[in-house]
């Protein structure tokens, strides 16, 4: 069996004979990985500190900031809006028979005040070190210790089909047109931003509200998580309250194909 794999050959220099060390081979791939690393740090980085989060901060202030800008705004459209329909009124040509039609189509719409018994529904999330509290449930995921649009969604549901007359959440007026989403755990309505715990508030018939929500299969489910992890859920009687009317844009915006 012959040994030149293990000896030079006549007449070479000792290190061609010599086999490359796999281990020697790995060490150099390392730090030459590790220099790349640094490398595209330092290139990344620019003289900043790229460990630290300031570009979320600076997108997170921009989203409040928005928000804000968006409440000053529809306080000042409802401002606008009453005074446009006062100056309205006083020559406007219409009957009282028209302007009760028009009051009452109003009303529905939701751009009025409206007064009369409620409930509110508020929902939170769990505390960040919940565990099980019941036999036989897994250790919660941080998706279960949070509120989904799906959660605020089934709530809002269930009380139209309660007969609610209209419905308030956080602190806006819901109208046909409104949408109730979550975006990571914050909730967007209407271009403003909130964070839990939500509330719902909805005028009608306590008693049928109450009986809509108990009936409703997605909070049911919504209930297992309550009662086993510690979502917030509350529900109370607030006597007789005014929900505010609608003050934003009630113009559709919908997307077109580019020309």
């Amino acid at each position: 069996m012959s040994n030149s794999a293990d000896f030079p050959a006549a007449g070479s220099s000792p290190a061609r004979g010599r086999r490359i060390r796999p281990v020697r081979v790995l060490t150099a791939g390392v730090f030459a990985l590790a220099g790349l690393i640094f490398f595209t740090s330092f290139n990344t980085a620019k003289g900043t500190n790229i460990r630290t989060d300031t570009s979320l901060l600076k997108l997170s202030d921009l989203i409040q900031e928005r928000s804000r800008d968006n409440a000053r705004l529809d306080e000042s459209n409802a401002a606008l809006r009453h005074e446009i329909e006062s100056l309205a009124e006083r020559d406007d040509g219409s009957t009282k028979a028209e302007d009760a039609k028009l009051a009452d189509l109003e009303e529905k719409a939701g751009t009025q005040e409206l007064t009369g018994e409620a409930i509110t529904v508020t929902l939170d999330d769990a505390p960040p070190n919940a565990t099980a509290k019941l036999p036989g449930y897994p250790e919660p995921q941080p998706d279960y210790l949070v509120i989904h649009q799906q959660d605020l969604q089934a709530v809002v549901n269930a009380l139209w089909q309660g007969g609610a007359q209209g419905i308030k959440v956080m602190d806006q007026r819901l109208i046909s047109t409104s949408a109730v989403r979550c975006v990571g755990n914050t909730l967007i309505l209407q271009g403003r931003v909130y964070s839990p715990p939500y509330k719902i508030t909805a005028v009608g018939d306590p008693g049928k509200l109450k009986r809509a929500l108990a009936a409703s299969p997605a909070i049911q489910n919504y209930m297992v998580y309550v009662n086993v992890y510690g979502l917030g859920w509350n529900v109370r009687e607030d006597g007789k309250v005014t929900l505010p009317g609608y003050s934003g844009a009630v113009d559709l915006h919908y997307a077109q194909p580019a020309p």
